[in-house]
C-alpha cells in the first residue's frame, strides 16, 4: 500500500497566517511553487494561498498585497490528509474537493504537501487513474469562481 506520506514532498514551506501577501507572492518566486500552505503561529494548517487567490482576490479586486495578510484569503476549513492514508484516499479527496494541492497531515502538524505532479511521476497509478484525476479538477475547487 502506497501512502501520502510515500508520495508527498516533505519540504512544504508555509506562509505565516499573519505575513503578507506580498511575502507570499516572493516565497512563491523563490520556491518556484504556485501554492503555499498558511499556518498559524501554533504550525497548525489554515488554509493554503495559491498564486491566482492573490491575483483574483486581492490585486483584481483592489486590495494591496503588501498590507492584506495572508490569514484574510484563509477561507473556511482546509482539505488535507492523514500522513498514512493510503493512494486511493489521496485520489479521491483531491478529486472530490478538486484541488491539484493536498497538504499532509500528521499529528496535526503540515509535513508535506501532495501535488499533481507528485501523483503523475509516482509511478503507482495507471493512465486511466491519472486521466480521471486530472478530469476531475481541471476546473479548480467548486466553491472558487473561475
Amino acid at each position: 500500500m502506497t501512502t501520502a506520506r510515500e508520495i508527498m514532498h516533505s519540504d512544504a514551506t508555509c506562509i505565516g497566517a499573519s505575513e503578507t501577501l506580498l511575502d507570499a507572492a516572493r516565497r512563491m518566486r523563490d520556491l518556484g511553487v504556485g501554492a503555499l500552505p498558511i499556518c498559524g503561529d501554533d504550525d497548525r494548517l489554515q488554509g493554503i494561498i495559491t498564486d491566482r487567490d492573490i491575483v483574483v482576490r486581492c490585486l483584481a479586486a483592489g486590495g494591496d498585497p503588501a498590507t492584506t495578510p495572508a490569514s484574510q484569503l484563509a477561507q473556511g476549513k482546509p482539505f488535507y490528509v492523514d500522513a498514512a492514508a493510503d493512494l486511493d484516499e489521496v485520489l479521491q479527496r483531491m478529486s472530490e474537493h478538486r484541488v491539484k494541492r493536498m497538504p499532509v497531515i500528521d499529528d496535526h502538524r503540515l509535513v508535506g504537501m501532495i501535488s499533481e505532479a507528485d501523483l503523475a511521476s509516482c509511478g503507482k497509478l495507471s493512465d486511466n487513474q491519472l486521466s480521471q484525476f486530472v478530469e476531475a479538477v481541471k476546473s479548480g475547487p467548486a466553491d472558487r469562481v473561475g
